[in-house]
């Protein structure tokens, strides 16, 4: 990258200070390429450097509302006095503060997460739907004539990038692929069990997991993550419960090593509009983090990880709606285990070869090249 791009700051006043995409990927990638990089967070554990990153934090606030209007204007203040080059911003919220970082002459880049229409309308059920909707339609104006004024883009989706692109043609797409140091082959003899790392929610269809295990004997469910207390008690009063081995939130460092030990990784996300209903979204790590591990995948038929599935011969796509097609596509893997390894070994290359974070490293830092 050019000498002179040497001042980076990344914006956040919701992510944790050590977000997967923000700080592990993109910020480390930033100080190799020879950036000087900054991040600004909100979460109350004080200031540091870590991995040449330089961590400023302006305090955590209690409520959504003191959040989205008092610190905010933290962060804000706190990127003036840096004084950067460039400025890349990670939340929605953040979005006023972009036009006043362009009126100071900044390079402002815009990084969405998610699909945030689509997000306002079938997530926030705190939320009457009619207000939602009402507000999804306002949020698109006000996105709109925000996001033309920036110098870039980025989302992690084909849908969204391309709704992005008619906003604003700088956009590039730059997923969420798993950061691959090292590839260890999976030697474990697999367990007659399944798994399921991160948010146990209704999303992830957990309850039809169990419905599919009744069909099946002796089949275990290694689960791990953070779970919404009232669908983990709903999950716990389930005859099938018996059959889980829920282990709470683990280390990141040991997440690989948890899903080796089963004969395939769970990933049955719901048809909703969140992730575009019968479409899929790449901007989830969860059908990577699998074949990273070398186990086979049953996910959900959406057609982005279809096309993935079938390309890469790494597992077998359902309805997750469907307790009986689930409850087939596990006793398949279990029974065949010779069927399984190759499946293992094959989505263990792919992510190798292509879906890795090195490919979309290359991404990010010409686009900010492009821009200095």
């Amino acid at each position: 990258m050019k000498k002179d791009l040497i001042n980076v700051c990344h914006l956040t006043s919701v992510h944790s200070r050590y977000d997967t995409r923000i700080f592990y990927k993109q910020c480390r990638s930033l100080v190799k390429s020879g950036c000087s990089v900054h991040l600004i967070v909100a979460d109350g554990k004080g200031d540091e450097i870590r991995d040449g990153i330089h961590i400023y934090d302006v305090g955590k606030s209690s409520g959504r509302l003191r959040r989205m209007i008092k610190t905010t204007k933290s962060v804000y203040k706190k990127a003036l006095i840096l004084n950067m080059d460039i400025y890349h911003l990670h939340d929605p919220e953040l979005l006023p503060y972009s036009l006043k970082l362009k009126k100071k002459e900044k390079i402002v880049i815009f990084d969405s997460h998610e699909d945030v229409p689509k997000q306002i309308r079938s997530t926030k059920t705190y939320i009457p739907f009619l207000i939602r909707k009402f507000l999804s339609y306002l949020y698109c104006k006000y996105e709109s004539k925000i996001l033309r004024k920036l110098d870039a883009l980025i989302s992690v989706s084909p849908d969204i990038v391309e709704r992005l692109k008619c906003i604003n043609h700088n956009t590039v797409m730059i997923t969420n692929y798993p950061a691959v140091n090292e590839i260890i082959q999976n030697t474990e003899i697999a367990e007659q069990a399944i798994c399921f790392a991160g948010l146990i929610s209704p999303l992830w269809m957990h309850t039809n997991i169990l419905a599919a295990l009744s069909l099946l004997n002796n089949v275990i469910y290694h689960l791990a993550g953070t779970a919404e207390p009232k669908y983990l008690k709903k999950m716990q009063k389930n005859n099938m419960w018996e059959r889980v081995n829920f282990v709470g939130k683990i280390p990141a460092n040991e997440v690989l090593d948890f899903m080796r030990k089963s004969a395939a990784g769970m990933a049955l996300c719901d048809y909703v509009e969140e992730v575009g209903y019968n479409m899929g979204t790449l901007g989830n790590t969860k059908l990577f983090e699998y074949m990273q591990a070398g186990i086979p995948i049953i996910c959900t038929d959406f057609i982005l990880w279809k096309q993935i599935i079938e390309e890469e011969k790494c597992g077998i796509c359902v309805n997750p709606r469907d307790k009986k097609s689930i409850a087939d596509a596990i006793e398949y893997i279990i029974s065949n285990p010779e069927k399984a390894k190759e499946m293992g070994i094959s989505g263990q290359n792919a992510v190798k070869e292509r879906y890795n974070w090195a490919t979309q490293e290359k991404i990010l830092l010409n686009l900010y090249q492009n821009l200095s």
